[in-house]
């Protein structure tokens, strides 16, 4: 069998199954460049979960330039356009720093606090739907998927109504600057995006400091001026950085996971006509589409052995989420949609102490926007064939361009 490339599991978006399962066969862990980067791949399921709870490895490329650990992070990563490298913020640190920012927001996201917005989330579905009901057709990314997610962030954080169609704007252009073409265009023109998007987040700030409320903005604005807790660079970046993945992934989730069930008929009737399957469908969308293909870059503290390969100190490694989703070591018949699956661990927020922090949020959103769905569009289908739909070129992302539906 020929070797497949890194470039070619990439590009497979609409279906990447086999190419994951051949990247697999190859060996469950690799030396790639991909992106300009030099990385080892980890594909396999077990491998994934121990590399994630790994101390060995860190998620802050600051440490590697640090006393002791002098040598540069590798793999040409720094040389690239990264959002928020000059930043502090809970996908870039380690513990302690790690669990000092995560609890100033983590009970905002508690399964418990989530559910309070059940109601809220419901009449934003509802809304969406009464606005495109009577046209017969609608881009389901565009006109669902995007502003369900973006508008629940948006009034968790208190940021006006007018503001967020911008917000799709710089999040676009910065996805698209971490695609697979690397243009120095694009790169220039996500670090443009970014630096007016922290503009807004702090004026969003100024405003909250005059003007406090009951967002989680103003809560954050309030730790902060205690001064002890979170400073303002962090403030600025946890901002920026809940407004960014607290949607994009769940617009992918809302997007692939309703693509998935309009082609597998079976599974969609299924959940139609038992609703109450709804919590084990959003479970299993998340396995089979995982929004999130690869994880962020974690480089090594010091020599690990894994397989018999040796990864050196300062090498970057990246875990294959969808790889460890698509595992036939850990999941039957992985390549199935299955939205009775049992005993369904995966991966799509990952594990260990980067465990998404969302993804209480996530799930209600699925179960919510996917349930709508297919209770107030009966006769819901592709506008299109399969073929004919595009994927964006979003780096790690699986993200639809569009999602032409008619009902």
């Amino acid at each position: 069998m020929t070797e497949i490339t890194l470039q070619e599991v990439f590009a497979q978006k609409h279906n990447p199954y086999p190419a994951y399962a051949r990247l697999r066969e190859q060996g469950p862990l690799a030396r790639w460049n991909w992106m300009g980067q030099d990385m080892w791949l980890a594909t396999t399921y077990e491998d994934i979960i121990a590399l994630l709870k790994d101390p060995r490895l860190t998620i802050d490329m600051q440490k590697l330039l640090s006393p002791g650990h002098e040598q540069s992070p590798g793999g040409g990563y720094s040389a690239r356009y990264v959002p928020l490298a000059g930043m502090r913020h809970l996908l870039n640190t380690d513990l302690p720093d790690h669990s000092r920012l995560r609890t100033l927001v983590s009970k905002a996201f508690t399964p418990r606090m989530i559910e309070q917005l059940r109601p809220r989330i419901q009449q934003i579905a509802d809304d969406l739907l009464d606005a495109v009901q009577e046209q017969g057709e609608m881009d389901l990314v565009a006109d669902f998927a995007f502003p369900l997610p973006i508008n629940v962030i948006s009034e968790m954080l208190g940021v006006p109504s007018e503001d967020r169609q911008q917000f799709r704007t710089w999040t676009q252009t910065i996805v698209q600057s971490q695609g697979a073409a690397l243009s120095s265009e694009k790169q220039d023109a996500g670090r443009a995006a970014e630096a007016e998007f922290i503009n807004y987040v702090k004026a969003l700030i100024a405003t909250k400091r005059k003007h406090p409320d009951n967002s989680l903005t103003s809560d954050l604005v309030r730790v902060e001026e205690q001064g002890d807790k979170l400073s303002e660079n962090e403030l600025i970046s946890m901002i920026f950085l809940l407004l960014t993945a607290g949607h994009e992934t769940t617009v992918n989730l809302l997007g692939n996971g309703t693509l998935a069930l309009l082609e597998h008929t079976d599974q969609l009737e299924l959940l139609r006509a038992d609703p109450s399957l709804l919590p084990s469908a959003i479970e299993e969308l998340l396995r089979y589409t995982t929004p999130v293909s690869l994880t962020a870059p974690r480089w090594a503290l010091e020599d690990i052995v894994l397989h018999g390969q040796v990864i050196r100190r300062g090498e970057m490694v990246r875990c294959a989420l969808l790889g460890a989703n698509t595992d036939p070591q850990e999941f039957a018949d992985p390549e199935v949609l299955n939205i009775l699956r049992q005993e369904n661990q995966h991966l799509a927020f990952s594990k260990g102490i980067h465990f998404c922090l969302g993804a209480p949020l996530a799930r209600l959103e699925g179960q919510i926007a996917i349930g709508t769905l297919l209770r107030r569009l009966p006769h819901l289908r592709l506008a299109v064939s399969p073929e004919q739909i595009a994927y964006k070129d979003a780096g790690s992302l699986r993200a639809l361009a569009a999602l032409p539906v008619t009902f």
